[in-house]
């Protein structure tokens, strides 16, 4: 039944498709689509505007219109079978001999990273694969324990020196916050919170606004795991220089 009440308006032309506002919806009513955030349904839009603060833009108000009305049993059975769902069923069974991107292997026996030498081979620091989100499973015998770094996957085209200065030492999993799907994300670092053991977690992203919603994921899969880990965030240039280095603290 449609009635008058508050709701959630995006405005396309000053959305840049970041992705911020996704994670911050706990009931799932947003998505990104064709580039844009868009409310898929009136009946998940509970009109509290959690989502605003977000923004890095301002394309998202709250105005009175007329509008489904909230349905919270719609929103329960939706986010029910997302949860049924999580995208890591379908990768462990392809760990077990299918895709071999999505096959686990560790410790390559890599060498540590040296500084690059002009005319020499430069050693991987990398220890496992794979190494996308989304073909991580949470019970990954190399996340156990481990320090975890998170890339956005234009990271390690833009920063020359990425094994030496970041990978050494670490568990490496990379995405593109803005293309890819938020929620699983969220998901997935709740779950490794959970079973892993993580002892502190790097995010590594680039300047341009879309990159700035992987450290929101992040931190809300540990907020929704209940586990404090130690997060650092770092803001790499285009240019392939280091911006910014910042605590976030524990979730």
């Amino acid at each position: 039944m449609k009635v008058i009440r508050k709701i959630i308006k995006i405005d396309e032309e000053l959305c840049n498709g970041c992705g911020n506002c996704v994670p911050s919806c706990a009931e799932g009513a947003l998505e990104i689509i064709d580039g844009k955030a868009r409310v898929i349904a009136d009946i998940y839009c509970d009109g509290l505007g959690a989502c605003l603060g977000e923004c890095p833009t301002g394309a998202l108000t709250i105005e009175e219109r007329q509008a489904d009305e909230f349905d919270e049993h719609a929103v329960e059975k939706m986010l029910a079978a997302k949860e049924k769902t999580p995208e890591t069923s379908k990768v462990l069974p392809m760990a077990a001999g299918g895709c071999p991107s999505a096959r686990m292997v560790q410790s390559f026996g890599s060498a540590p990273a040296a500084a690059p030498v002009a005319g020499e081979p430069v050693e991987s620091a990398l220890s496992h694969w794979p190494v996308q989100i989304m073909l991580v499973p949470p019970t990954a015998p190399f996340l156990k324990g481990a320090d975890l770094l998170v890339l956005a996957d234009c990271v390690p085209v833009a920063f020359p020196t990425l094994h030496r200065d970041f990978l050494q030492g670490k568990r490496v999993m990379l995405g593109c916050p803005k293309f890819d799907n938020a929620e699983a994300y969220i998901d997935k670092f709740a779950q490794i919170c959970k079973q892993s053991g993580i002892r502190s977690m790097t995010a590594v992203v680039m300047e341009v606004p879309c990159c700035s919603a992987l450290p929101v994921i992040v931190q809300k899969g540990m907020q929704r795991s209940g586990v404090k880990i130690p997060l650092e965030e770092v803001v790499i240039s285009v240019r392939g220089k280091i911006l910014q280095r910042r605590q976030l603290g524990t979730a």
